[in-house]
């Protein structure tokens, strides 16, 4: 009688052309993995976030999603790596990044949305950068200025509408046989103080729209993967709600996966509901916080809670794969993040 491996080589040696390997186990692809610097969460994930994957901590606002992130980019950082944090709704407060420990010298800190200082919108572009950043255009030198000027027919042009101007306001013009048309006393407020116009007549501001800074974030991402050099990349959609987040394709996160694997970089997303889905190797599920009051009228700390909801690459303990089902391991994990007044307890 034969045994089972010759038999398994028999049928395998037959459906080579077809199916290669069709009764072996194909082998386990273990990734890699970083430390978040969180000690109760690294022991969960054994050993950290994994490396060349996408990650997405999911929860509710006040779930401790930022600080995971700023501990894992602390520790990339400390290592003398460059990380990059993409701000969808300017929420990074880069005093508190500094106190965990992020070495802001080598982070990239992308604002989306954000204007500049004196920077003025316009129709075509997202916004305009003031004079001062730009390089002063060349002075034209005319006939009068010294040197060759440009054609005496372009020196010569809007001269007729500048002389117009000029007489229309030091001559008044001739009273014609129409009847005069009455100027509206908005009018005439507008031309002396336009601020003492009523409120119904000012145009409403435009609200920015969640989807331009979504879509400005994803063309960023799209650039840094591409650029590569980057051992994490951060995408904070935290503050962006779930009908608007959920509009990304799965084409897109899918197409961050596979640049993840290619270079080899850590991408986290922040968000309140899973949009990555098949595209993550890794979801954590994040709890809302419970305040730490060890005195009656003094907070002193926030206690967090998180669970993984779906890891793609498990690591094993070797390359065997046992016949029966290994016991489950824990999946939750808590810790405590103290304030600076309450001291070590």
């Amino acid at each position: 009688m034969r045994s089972a491996t010759s038999i398994r080589l028999q049928i395998e040696s037959q459906l080579a052309r077809k199916v290669p390997s069709a009764l072996s186990p194909r082998a386990r692809t273990i990734r890699p993995v970083a430390p978040t610097g969180i000690a109760a969460l690294d022991e969960v994930l054994q050993g950290g976030l994994p490396i060349g994957a996408v990650s997405e901590l999911v929860g509710p606002e006040g779930s401790g999603r930022t600080s995971v992130a700023l501990s894992f980019v602390s520790r990339m950082t400390q290592a003398a790596k460059v990380c990059a944090w993409i701000d969808v709704s300017n929420t990074l407060h880069p005093e508190s990044a500094s106190a965990a420990g992020v070495d802001l010298s080598r982070l990239l800190w992308i604002r989306c949305g954000v204007m500049g200082g004196n920077a003025r919108p316009s129709p075509t572009r997202g916004f305009v950068l003031p004079e001062k950043y730009l390089i002063p255009r060349p002075a034209k030198k005319g006939l009068h200025g010294g040197g060759f000027g440009p054609h005496p027919r372009d020196e010569v042009k809007g001269l007729s509408e500048a002389v117009g101007g000029f007489l229309r306001q030091e001559i008044p013009a001739p009273r014609s046989v129409e009847p005069e048309r009455r100027v509206g006393k908005e009018r005439e407020i507008s031309a002396q103080n336009p601020s003492q116009l009523p409120i119904r007549n000012k145009k409403p501001m435009v609200p920015d729209k969640p989807w331009s800074r979504i879509e400005q974030a994803l063309r960023v991402s799209d650039l840094l993967l591409q650029a590569g050099g980057f051992s994490a990349v951060v995408l904070d959609m935290g503050s962006i709600a779930p009908e608007h987040a959920l509009r990304v394709p799965s084409a897109t996160w899918f197409r961050y996966r596979a640049a993840a694997e290619q270079s080899q970089t850590s991408i986290l997303l922040l968000t309140q509901h899973v949009c990555a889905k098949s595209s993550a190797g890794l979801v954590l599920r994040l709890e809302p916080g419970d305040a730490l009051r060890d005195e009656p009228t003094v907070f002193t700390g926030v206690a967090y809670r998180v669970s993984v909801e779906r890891e793609r690459f498990q690591p094993t303990s070797g390359s065997v794969i046992p016949l029966r089902k290994p016991a489950q391991r824990e999946t939750n994990a808590s810790w405590q993040s103290r304030t600076p007044w309450a001291g070590r307890r």
